[in-house]
């Protein structure tokens, strides 16, 4: 029997066995289609079983399968690289290869401590996150998620010392908004006068928590967030693990900001959902702190896999059309249709890029909406008591407008 992730096996229903993908579409063994609106957990970027991914993939395949990253390298990930070189700020040069997103942020996490203990500060050994953070299920990604986390508190008693930071959640008909970011940032800035010596680094999901359910702050606290932690030494490490590759209308999360982090994370939709791979990156100046004749200052940290030469052609080939300008413009046209979308009976909606997300009254009421749009042939699922819309790419406005005339039905039904 499979174990699934995230699934109570006792009380959960049996899961359906897919056969086939094919753009927005899983197929199942008894010919029925489900529209992926979620992207399968927000990894499908361009569509499933992309037919340009594939071909790299096999061309990749027959060439070379996999060599360890260390004594050599090989061209597909050499060129990843080059090519992400040009979209991500200057200041982020070095790439760390890993697996998936847990393990990016467990490096940045072991990067940040490092950085200071190498350059001889042995005092930062705490972390500042955002409240409700969601940084994967590893212990230290796990740590930075805060104590209170709806995903970790099995796991609370083994976490390290981190302080969690308010976060000001903006949506529609939100009110006192920019007084609330002020007071956030007032209080933090208090607190950083008398312990801002103990952090090495704040990380943070930029302007989109996505497993808190789709919770948003605009880029005008974020960008003064990380100039107040800046201001106590403390390295800022962006988790765009979930908000890259145009997630929130642009490239990167942080291309909404002038405050680049020193630590950037990178998975999900980065192989277009075919394979598992990650980056952690970072600028001269973390580098820097690794190199010495000292073993001990080197990042001891790899994984078997790492770097592996398949899922770096997948992720040459997906950034490759993510790079295209009609997918910009796919984008532009994406956001611009949920926005001329009203929904009746939903709170809190909230719009950014490619993501559209609403609350309904309860948590099983959001149940009751997922199972029937389920039976309409719709996939979604929800986030306590929110509900999102995060299509891949290749999806066409008139299949997002079946989705909202269905979504609009359901929510009458329930």
């Amino acid at each position: 029997m499979i174990w699934r992730p995230f699934t109570q096996e006792e009380t959960a229903e049996k899961p359906v066995k897919i056969i086939k993908g094919d753009g927005i579409w899983l197929y199942d063994e008894n010919g029925k289609r489900y529209a992926d609106m979620i992207s399968s957990w927000w990894v499908t970027a361009h569509g499933h079983a992309n037919k340009e991914i594939a071909a790299a993939i096999t061309q990749q395949a027959s060439m070379l399968e996999q060599v360890i990253l260390t004594a050599f390298t090989h061209q597909p990930a050499e060129t990843l690289v080059q090519n992400l070189k040009t979209v991500l700020p200057p200041t982020l040069k070095h790439f760390f290869f890993s697996d998936n997103g847990s393990t990016a942020v467990e490096v940045a996490l072991k990067i940040a401590y490092q950085y200071f203990r190498n350059k001889g500060n042995t005092e930062r050994k705490k972390y500042l996150c955002l409240e409700g953070a969601y940084h994967g299920d590893t212990y230290g990604a796990m740590s930075v998620s805060g104590k209170h986390s709806m995903y970790h508190f099995n796991f609370s008693e083994f976490f390290f010392d981190t302080f969690t930071i308010p976060v000001p959640e903006t949506y529609e008909g939100v009110r006192d908004l920019e007084a609330s970011e002020e007071k956030i940032l007032e209080n933090l800035e208090k607190k950083l006068q008398t312990e801002g010596a103990s952090f090495c680094a704040l990380i943070v999901e930029p302007l989109i928590q996505g497993a808190r359910g789709m919770v948003m702050h605009r880029p005008q606290f974020l960008e003064k967030l990380v100039k107040t932690v800046r201001k106590f030494g403390i390295l800022v490490i962006f988790d765009e693990v979930f908000t890259g590759f145009y997630r929130t209308g642009r490239f990167f999360a942080m291309d909404h900001v002038s405050e680049n982090p020193d630590i950037a994370c990178l998975s999900k939709a980065l192989t277009g959902g075919f394979l598992p791979l990650s980056l952690t990156i970072a600028t001269d100046e973390v580098y820097n702190a690794f190199l010495s004749d000292d073993p001990k200052k080197t990042l001891i940290h790899g994984h078997s896999y790492t770097g592996n030469p398949i899922a770096c052609a997948a992720a040459c080939k997906s950034l490759e059309i993510f790079m295209r300008p009609e997918t910009r413009q796919k984008v532009a046209t994406i956001e611009r249709f949920y926005r001329s979308r009203p929904l009746d009976s939903v709170t809190k909606r909230r719009t950014c890029g490619l993501i559209d997300a609403f609350d309904v009254i309860s948590p099983q009421t959001a149940k009751r909406l997922v199972r029937a749009l389920f039976e309409r042939n719709i996939f979604m699922r929800p986030l306590g008591s929110t509900l999102y819309i995060l299509p891949p790419l290749c999806v066409t406005t008139e299949e997002l407008g079946w989705v909202y005339d269905e979504i609009q039905r359901a929510l009458k039904s329930v």
